[in-house]
C-alpha cells in the first residue's frame, strides 16, 4: 500500500479533482465570511438575538435544502452540470449579498448561497470518489476538505484587510460581495470537467437512458434494512463533526476572542490565525488519511479535541482569557487533522453506487442540520451561559464520539469502491 501511495496523480486527474473541490472554496469562503461583519450587521440593522440568530443561520438553513435535494439533482443532471449551475447559485449569491437593502434582503441572498454550499458537499465528494483510484481516494477526495479551509483562511484575511481599510458601515458588504470572483472562475472551470465515468454507466444500465434527465433506479428504497448501517454511519460521522464545536468556533471566532480578552482589530487577526492552523491541520490530514485510515484518523483527532476544550474551559473558569484563546489552536489543529478531513471522503465511501449520490445527500443534510441548528442557538447559548459551560458541552459531546469511533466506525482505507461492504 505504501508504495502505490507514491504513484503520481496524472494532470488530467488532478485538474479534475481539484476543480471539483473548489466548490470546496467557495463553501468555506460562503460559510466562514460572515464572521468578520456579523456584528457590524447586528448593528447597522439592531438586530434582536433571534433575528440575528435567523441572519447568520440563513445560509445554513439554505445548505439544508441543497443537502436534501443534491442527491436528485446529482443523479439526474451529472455530477459536472450540477457542479457548474453551484458555481451560478455562488455568483448570484455574493453579488446580491454585497447589495442587501434589509436584512431579510441579506437573508435570502445567503440562502442561495446555502443551497449551492449543500449540493457542492454532495456533487463534489461524488464526484471525486468516482473519478480517483482507491489509493488516491483519500487524499483526492481530502481536497474538498482542503478546499473548504482554505477559503475560510482566505475569507479571514479578506475580513482582515477589509477590516482596516476605512470602509465604515460598508465593509461587510464588500466582505461578502468580493465572493464573485472566485464563484465566476470556478462557473467558468466547470466547463471544462469530464463526466464521471461511474455517472455514464449508471446511466447506461437504466431502462431507457436516451435522455438527459434519465438516471440509474436504485433497485430499492433508500431508507431500507440493506442500506440502514450505512446510514446511521453517515448520520453519526455528521452529526459529530458539528456537536464538536468546529462551526460555533469559527463562525463567532471573532466574539470568542474579544471573550478571551481580545480588541475588536486584535479578535479578527486571532480569526485570521485560527484559519490557518485549520488549513495545516486539513493538510497533514491529507498526508496521513490513506497511510493510517479514517477511523484511526478520526480516534486521534477527537482524543486532541476533547483535551483541548476541556483544557479552554479550565481556563475560562480560573478566569486567563489568553490562555484559554490559545487552547482554541490545538482544538482547530486536531480536528482539522480529524473529522474534518474524513468526513466527506469517508460518507462518499460507504454507499453502494445506486445509492452514493443519496447517501451522500443525506449525511450532508444530517451535517447541515446540526450545523444550522447550533449557528441559530449560539447566540443565545453565548448570552445565557458562561463560556466555559459552552466548551465542556462541546468536549462531552466528543466523548461519545470517541466511543463510537472506537467501537463502531469501520475501516474502509485502501478498498475499491465496489469493495467496500458494510
Amino acid at each position: 500500500m505504501e508504495t502505490n501511495a507514491k504513484v503520481s496523480i496524472p494532470r488530467r486527474l488532478a485538474f479534475l479533482a481539484f476543480t471539483a473541490a473548489m466548490g470546496g472554496f467557495l463553501f468555506g469562503y460562503d460559510t466562514a465570511v460572515i464572521n468578520g461583519g456579523e456584528q457590524q450587521i447586528q448593528q447597522l440593522w439592531k438586530l434582536s438575538p433571534v433575528l440575528h440568530g435567523w441572519v447568520m443561520s440563513s445560509a445554513l438553513w439554505g445548505t439544508v435544502i441543497g443537502a436534501f435535494s443534491g442527491g436528485r439533482i446529482t443523479d439526474r443532471l451529472g455530477r459536472k452540470p450540477t457542479l457548474f449551475w453551484v458555481g451560478v447559485f455562488y455568483f448570484v449569491s455574493a453579488v446580491w449579498s454585497g447589495l442587501a437593502a434589509c436584512p431579510w434582503d441579506l437573508m435570502f441572498a445567503r440562502f442561495i448561497g446555502g443551497i449551492g454550499v449543500g449540493v457542492s458537499s454532495i456533487a463534489a465528494p461524488v464526484y471525486i470518489a468516482e473519478i480517483a483510484p482507491p489509493e488516491r481516494r483519500g487524499q483526492l477526495g481530502g481536497l474538498f476538505q482542503f478546499n473548504i479551509v482554505l477559503g475560510m483562511v482566505v475569507s479571514q484575511f479578506v475580513n482582515l484587510g477589509l477590516g482596516s481599510a476605512g470602509l465604515g458601515d460598508a465593509t461587510w458588504r464588500w466582505m461578502l460581495g468580493a465572493e464573485a470572483l472566485p464563484a465566476l472562475v470556478f462557473t467558468v472551470l466547470t466547463l471544462f470537467l469530464s463526466e464521471s465515468p461511474r455517472w455514464i454507466e449508471m446511466r447506461k444500465s437504466s431502462a431507457g437512458c436516451g435522455a438527459l434527465a434519465e438516471y440509474a433506479i436504485p433497485a430499492g428504497p433508500f431508507f431500507s434494512k440493506s442500506n440502514m448501517k450505512p446510514i446511521m454511519l453517515a448520520f453519526c460521522v455528521a452529526m459529530f463533526n458539528q456537536l464538536s464545536g468546529i462551526n460555533a468556533m469559527m463562525y463567532f471566532a471573532k466574539r470568542i476572542f474579544e471573550m478571551a480578552g481580545f480588541s475588536a482589530q486584535g479578535a479578527l487577526g486571532a480569526a485570521a490565525a485560527l484559519s490557518i492552523v485549520l488549513g495545516l491541520g486539513t493538510f497533514a490530514g491529507l498526508f496521513l488519511i490513506d497511510r493510517l485510515g479514517r477511523r484511526q484518523l478520526l480516534i486521534i483527532g477527537t482524543v486532541g479535541c476533547i483535551i483541548a476544550h476541556f483544557a479552554t474551559a479550565a481556563a475560562f473558569i480560573f478566569n486567563l482569557g489568553l490562555l484559554a484563546a490559545l487552547c482554541i489552536f490545538p482544538f482547530i489543529v486536531f480536528f482539522a487533522l480529524g473529522q474534518g478531513v474524513v468526513i466527506w471522503v469517508f460518507i462518499s465511501e460507504i454507499f453502494p453506487q445506486e445509492f452514493r449520490s443519496r447517501g451522500q445527500s443525506f449525511g450532508s443534510f444530517t451535517h447541515w442540520a446540526f450545523c444550522a441548528t447550533l449557528t441559530f442557538v449560539f447566540p443565545w447559548m453565548a448570552a445565557a451561559w458562561t463560556t466555559w459551560v459552552i466548551f465542556a458541552f462541546f468536549g462531552m459531546c466528543l466523548v461519545a464520539h470517541l466511543v463510537w469511533a472506537v467501537f463502531i466506525c469501520p475501516e474502509t482505507k485502501g478498498k475499491k469502491l465496489e469493495e467496500i461492504k458494510l
